[in-house]
């Protein structure tokens, strides 16, 4: 052991330490002249087993992490670091940090043979210094200096001219600064092509009408997602999907489920590729009639179906096709295998032919059932949707900063399906596991954390669908305790017989063990005395004897450093003389006496509160003022009034503690003016006054007087009453030996005992006529449910409306209210209208017609049937049923037909000769209409011989789903050839929402689904009264 200075030279530069008996520091290295805390060059620098008082001090080596142990600069630390670079704080702010990421690559997909194409794979990280960056593809460093078709922008990788055999695969990006290094998820780069059909002659497929077909595509070799059309004869007549055609979009083969003779002709199979838009034709495949007979009748046979098992990841948009061939065409419907309904954000598409589920979820998964179904029978498909999730995190892993020596444990937590397996990078490589580093379901250990432990950590959750990363810096603090960040504090003031608590919290690490000292004498623990796990000293029950100087010492491996509080103690503080309860009256003095006895060496301050706020003396400056001396801080109330009544605190504050007094103070006065004075009854020389009880103010009311006053009389006069004592329980008179014709008006002033009050305010009077019908008129509308007692009410502010309409989904449909309707403006409100019964708006129907089924009579005519819905009378009357058609192209304007209830069949006559029409058919009543059902479709009979059905589209429209149709039955048929045929299934019916579903009241307007209307009156040039003070309360 060298007990004196030395020097350790690293490439030929002095490093100067201390002696053995203090802490290891590095006073002044020098590299031309300035401060060099790190080395020499650009590798790290190493003290390799330097050793104070037998104990490691720092372990270094070339590349392993390098620690700047209490490094003093006029003793102050100066920097703890990680690899190449110090680890700096100034002013508890982190200067240096690892790499974190900003941007990710994500996978790309390019066509092929593109010319002069880029592809650039984003990449970008903070941290401080800044990061470096490198890449790799599949697993390999791209050799940036070599490889010249490659270019790094900041840390993005752009790939000039990508080629499918030398750069398709994996590309993972490297960030890294001298603190460590992450790495970015894979991103895959995939190319895109699509080669043309093999020229080849293909064979005519010949079937006997009403037989199903289906011809075959065959897509030619490609990469990525594919469309599928197909043309008719020539382009651009292409086969338009309805519920007797489907194109799978799983295997591009077009399938019919019942052959006519329009649908003779050549077929060509079109394949577009999703992501380069190139589109190839196949070669046209023939379809002939055989002549031998037209097919009989047969059940659906499923052609198209979805697999038997078939996995959906979270979120995605799962697509599921079935079709059948069939005579007559088959319905295709959609049920869950155990009787769950769908959730509304499934859709059936195609004529029933698809069934669509986006964002899915693991409740959607489960058997899935396609039934195709005919007037010959039935035939059911089954499947099975499987969830599963790529990994997403439950928990990421965050910064640590620990001290050398402690233990760590990192927990690192992800979701998915199947559940993902973790696995742990440092530095963008895999974690060697030891001893002391240990992984268990996911959570990373480490004991006795060394410097080389620092760097970036990266958690990896995987399973067979995707990986997950997340990362965080992981820092190794090694120092001597140093208490400059955090000192004791200097002055610590208890009183006697309380705990007090000494912290003792330098910064050190690993952890400083703490000792203290009062004065010179050692603190031990017993029964008062105990040392806490942060360093700090407890005293309970503290004695005068207790005060002095403590001080703590701190201690690790690396040093020592120590810090001193006062302790201070004072006698506690006492009230000797509170407030009391007090009962006054208005007009009084009173002193609320607080005086108290102090420790003479703290100072006390007084303070007052009122009712829970604090006292304001120069507000009420002329009735509050403290009186006493400096142990008294008594509060003298002047003149008081009744504002001054409540609770009245007395706090006394030192600076050891604080103590409290309350009191109550009640002020009684005279009574407060009674309210609503109302005139009833009037006579020629009587009137009936009624009015409500005021404040008491504490003292009850003894007794009324009614004073009257006209426009000859002089003020206010005492009118003569029956009963002529009212007492303080009366709250109604009669006003007697008034002269006719004379206007009066009236008020009520209430005594008790210590005298009368407040008079209230004037009874109302009528209106002068030039202030009748005035500004701000408007409408109150009062209304309640029949047999119950309180009334609604809301104002109409416009003088112009005709009506009101109270909407409420508590409002039971058909239910009888009772009405009334008043008026006011800004003088006054007028009287209200003769209450009237009126019942609440009907209910829309809710369900919509089921077995809905359409079917041509003629060139010209079509006859649409449904079964007539559920109704109850409660509900109101049904009116009829609506029956909205259109063709291709007039969805936007559709036709109407009405028939009445009780019809169930209505005829759609001048209609256009051999056209698919859609019709939808809905209940409605006087409240409004319900949903539409399912859409059906009929085809108007063919005045004569006819082209198929084949809509005329550009190019750019046909990779399009057609429209959908919904058929009475399916057909069944056969595949013929290796260019056979197969079918498709039944659209879903669209049913519309109903914008504003309404009821009404009277029954016959219509208005929303809980509605209560009024009609308001014509307003009346002598409807105001008074003045409305309480209005809208």
């Amino acid at each position: 052991m060298v007990s004196g200075p030395f020097a350790v030279v690293n490439g030929g530069m002095p490093f100067a330490v201390g002696n053995g008996a203090m802490p290891f520091a590095v006073v002044d290295v020098v590299n031309g002249g300035m401060p060099f805390a790190v080395g020499n060059g650009a590798m790290p620098f190493a003290v390799v087993d330097v050793v104070n008082g037998g104990m490691p001090f720092a372990v270094g080596n070339g590349a392993m992490p390098f620690a700047v142990v209490d490094v003093v600069n006029g003793g102050m630390p100066f920097a703890v670091g990680n690899g190449a670079m110090p680890f700096a704080v100034v002013d508890g702010e982190l200067l240096l940090h690892g790499p974190v990421f900003v941007s990710e690559p994500s996978d790309s997909m390019v066509p092929v043979g593109a010319e002069d194409k880029r592809v650039t794979f984003k990449c970008e990280a903070r941290g401080n210094p800044s990061p470096q960056y490198r890449w790799q593809l599949n697993g390999s460093d791209i050799n940036l200096a070599v490889e010249s078709r490659y270019e790094l922008n900041g840390g993005d990788l752009v790939v000039i001219n990508p080629h499918r055999d030398r750069d398709s695969g994996s590309y993972q990006c490297f960030a890294t600064n001298p603190l460590g290094t992450i790495v970015s998820r894979e991103a895959k780069l995939q190319f895109a092509y699509l080669e043309n059909f093999k020229t080849r002659m293909r064979s005519a497929v010949s079937v006997r009408e009403g037989q199903g077909v289906v011809l075959l595509c065959g897509p030619p070799p490609h990469s990525g997602e594919l469309s599928y059309a197909w043309i008719f004869n020539e382009y651009p007549s292409f086969v338009e999907e309805d519920g007797r055609r489907f194109i799978s979009q799983e295997t591009g083969h077009l399938y019919v489920a019942k052959v006519e003779p329009s649908d003779v002709g050549n077929y060509t199979c079109v394949v577009t590729s999703v992501v380069t838009a190139a589109r190839v034709l196949g070669s046209p495949t023939p379809l002939m009639l055989r002549a031998d007979g037209v097919m009989g009748e047969y059940e659906p046979k499923i052609e198209v179906q979805f697999p038997e098992t078939l996995p959906a990841a979270k979120g995605s948009t799962v697509r599921l096709e079935c079709f059948a061939l069939g005579n007559p065409v088959p319905r295709i419907t959609w049920r869950r295998s155990d009787g769950r309904p769908f959730p509304r954000k499934i859709n059936v598409r195609k004529f029933g032919g698809v069934l669509e589920i986006p964002g899915f979820e693991q409740e959607d998964a489960g058997s899935y059932e396609c039934l195709a179904e005919n007037s010959r029978g039935r035939n059911v498909a089954r499947g099975r949707l499987t969830y599963y999730a790529k990994p997403h995190w439950v928990q990421l892993i965050g910064d640590v900063e620990a001290a050398v020596e402690e233990s760590l444990r990192w927990d690192c937590r992800a979701g998915g399906k199947p559940k993902p397996s973790y696995r742990w990078l440092r530095n963008g490589e895999a974690l060697a596991l030891e001893e002391r580093i240990q992984l268990e379901n996911g959570a990373l250990s480490i004991v006795n954390l060394s410097v080389a432990d620092a760097g970036m950590f990266q958690c990896v959750a995987e399973n067979k669908h995707g990986l997950a990363y997340s990362s965080a810096e992981l820092r190794v603090l090694a120092s001597a305790p140093d208490f400059s960040a955090t000192p004791m504090r200097k002055l610590v003031r208890a009183q006697v017989g309380s705990v007090v608590g000494l912290d003792c919290r330098p910064r050190a690490a690993p952890r400083a063990v703490c000792s203290w000292k009062r004065g010179e004498v050692t603190v031990r623990e017993d029964g008062r005395i105990s040392f806490l796990k942060e360093g700090g000293l407890s005293i309970a029950n503290v004695t005068k004897a207790d005060a002095g100087t403590y001080t703590c010492f701190a201690e690790n491996q690396f040093g020592t450093a120590n810090d001193s509080t006062r302790l201070v103690v004072t006698d506690p503080t006492r009230i000797t003389l509170a407030p009391s309860n007090m009962d006054v009256s208005v007009g009084e003095s009173v002193v609320l006496p607080c005086q108290v006895r102090h420790d003479p060496l703290l100072d006390v301050a007084f303070t007052w509160y009122f009712n829970g706020a604090l006292a304001d003396f120069q507000k009420d400056g002329s009735h509050l003022e403290k009186v006493g001396g400096s142990s008294s801080g008594d509060l003298m109330i002047r003149n008081i009034q009744l504002k001054h009544g409540g609770k009245y605190v007395c706090v006394v504050q030192s600076a050891v503690d604080s103590v409290s007094s309350a009191a109550d103070l009640v002020v009684r006065g005279s009574p407060g003016p009674p309210g609503n004075v109302q005139v009833e009854e009037i006579t020629d020389t009587t009137a009936q006054v009624s009015w409500t009880e005021g404040t008491d103010n504490h003292s009850p009311i003894t007794s009324y007087s009614v004073q009257a006053r006209t426009p000859f009389s002089v003020g206010w006069q005492a009118a003569r009453t029956v009963p002529e004592v009212i007492d303080g329980n009366t709250h109604t008179a009669t006003v007697v030996e008034l002269n006719p014709w004379v206007e009066y008006e009236f008020r009520v002033v209430a005594s008790n005992r210590l005298g009368g009050g407040e008079p209230s305010l004037p009874s109302e009077k009528p209106v002068p006529e030039e202030l009748q019908n005035g500004e701000g008129f408007g409408y109150v509308v009062a209304f309640r449910p029949l047999g119950v007692t309180t009334w609604i009410q809301t104002v109409v502010t416009s003088p112009d409306a005709p009506r009101y309409v109270f909407r409420n989904e508590s409002i039971v449909p058909f239910a009888p209210y009772q009405v009334k309707v008043g008026v006011y403006n800004n003088k006054g409100e007028g009287p209200f209208s003769p209450v009237a019964t009126v019942l609440s708006a009907e209910e829309e129907p809710t369900a919509a017609p089921a077995h809905v089924w359409a079917h041509s009579l003629s060139s010209s005519e079509i006859e649409v049937s449904w079964s007539a819905i559920p109704w109850k009378l409660s509900s109101g009357h049904l009116l009829g049923y609506e029956v909205r058609y259109w063709t291709s192209g007039e969805e936007g304007s559709p036709r109407r037909v009405k028939v009445v209830a009780g019809e169930t069949v209505a005829r759609l006559h001048g209609l256009k000769s051999h056209l698919v029409y859609h019709a939808a058919v809905r209940a409605y009543n006087s409240a409004g209409a319900g949903p539409f059902s399912a859409t059906v479709n009929a085809t108007t009979k063919k005045t004569r011989s006819a082209q198929p059905a084949a809509g005329k589209r550009g190019l750019e429209r046909y990779g399009r789903q057609g429209v959908s149709e919904l058929g009475a039955g399916q057909s069944h048929g056969e595949r013929v050839g290796s260019d056979g045929v197969q079918a498709a299934r039944p659209s879903e019916s669209l049913g519309e929402p109903v914008s504003n579903p309404a009821t009404r009241c009277p029954p016959q307007h219509p208005w929303g689904p809980r509605v209560l209307r009024a009609r308001l009156p014509a307003p009346s040039p002598h409807s105001v009264h008074r003045v409305l003070r309480q209005f809208g309360r």
